[in-house]
């Protein structure tokens, strides 16, 4: 058994290596073949060791983009994010890992349908798609966030949106890693992301390594995240304290807004 074990275990490693060098030459129909593989070799190596015989395992089928809300579309694209984003990055995200069928300009009025609907029924949905908090409380121009995430998390400080565009990118590229994905659109948004983050890329032409990408930006992000988090933390605290629960999700639009909400 235990030579068993070590030869799958070289022959997952030989097919991850694999996976990952096609997937630099931009080579999908190899890199498929290969996660194919791989899938079966790991498959083999769990019921080796659990001692049951192995199961052919189903691919799981992705949710037709058509029965998809572009609500719940963006949704799938922030979570995998995990930080405020741009319309266009949460459209390329759902593209590249969900299939999405999602327009920027499909985006422009939906926060304001998600303020409308939480002062009309506050707290009845499980989530909402809010608006990012400025320094003065209002609005960030094109940054939308999940109501579910912490207040620190939805605001932006001077130095968030740099840390925010990090923390999309070692999300990006983790998923990228941990589905083996291959996809040319996933590949290119990565591309993207890389030019942006010193050491990302070893200058060759291919796309970059996505462990690689992680590194990189986690690296910058130990830069800033200290000063960044103060920032927030103070920002947050004055949300907290000066908004009532619309405008601490979607923003005051004016100080007399929140003199208002200091006088309920």
């Amino acid at each position: 058994m235990s030579d068993r074990l070590d030869d799958l275990e070289r022959r997952i490693d030989e097919l991850r290596a694999g996976v990952r060098k096609a997937m630099r030459v931009r080579d999908g129909a190899t890199a498929r073949v290969l996660r194919a593989e791989l899938r079966s070799a790991e498959r083999a190596w769990d019921a080796l060791v659990s001692g049951r015989p192995p199961q052919a395992k189903e691919e799981p089928q992705p949710q037709k983009a058509g029965l998809v809300t572009v609500r719940e579309q963006v949704h799938q694209g922030l979570r995998l994010l995990g930080a405020a984003a741009q319309p266009r990055l949460i459209v390329a995200v759902s593209d590249a890992f969900f299939g999405g069928t999602i327009r920027s300009s499909q985006l422009t009025s939906l926060r304001r349908d998600e303020e409308r609907s939480f002062r009309s029924s506050p707290f009845g949905r499980p989530y909402y798609l809010c608006a990012a908090l400025t320094d003065r409380l209002s609005p960030a121009r094109g940054l939308l966030t999940l109501s579910t995430w912490p207040l620190e998390r939805r605001v932006v400080g001077p130095l968030s949106p740099r840390v925010d565009f990090l923390t999309c990118a070692i999300a990006t590229a983790t998923a990228i890693e941990e589905r083996d994905s291959g996809d040319e659109r996933a590949l290119r948004l990565l591309v993207r992301m890389a030019r942006n983050i010193p050491g990302a890329t070893d200058g060759t032409l291919g796309p970059p390594d996505p462990g690689r990408v992680a590194e990189a930006a986690r690296a910058e992000l130990l830069v800033h995240a200290d000063r960044d988090t103060r920032d927030r933390a103070e920002l947050a605290e004055r949300a907290t304290a000066q908004l009532g629960d619309a405008a601490r999700l979607f923003g005051a639009a004016t100080l007399s807004t929140i003199k208002k909400e200091n006088a309920k």
